[in-house]
């Protein structure tokens, strides 16, 4: 069985996403499970997510899901800003949340440093040299 599309393909937050996402070597995006996957060989980031919440699916519509740097790790953790996502979490991931405040640099960063940790070296040195 298919997964529903949980997003609008003309949201504005997902465009500024896009762009971040699809400016980075060889990216492309892909829809997974419902929402927008932005990839190499391996996801780097989700555009939306859900966390599970006293046996309740609690959905994350307008935020990105990433790996991050594991240097920052720890300090993203902490922040109360991030949340763990459902299913992904385990596994390394967290979550932010997109609002009207949403420093758009920092966005940047963390897809960038989820690209770097998921992405073949080859494309983390293409991206170093461009």
């Amino acid at each position: 069985m298919a997964h529903p599309v949980m997003f609008s393909p003309d949201d504005p937050l997902l465009a500024r996403v896009r762009r971040i996402a699809l400016a980075l070597p060889e990216a492309d995006e892909k829809v997974s499970h419902g929402r927008p996957a932005f990839f190499t060989l391996k996801v780097f980031c989700y555009f939306g997510g859900s966390v599970g919440v006293d046996g309740e699916w609690v959905a994350h519509d307008a935020a990105i899901m990433v790996r991050p740097d594991p240097d920052d790790e720890p300090a993203l953790r902490q922040d109360p800003r991030f949340w763990v996502p459902a299913y992904l979490g385990p596994s390394g991931w967290l979550g932010v949340d997109l609002t009207a405040d949403t420093d758009w640099q920092e966005v940047a960063e963390l897809i960038d440093a989820s690209y770097r940790v998921t992405a073949p070296r080859r494309l983390v040195k293409q991206l170093d040299e461009d």
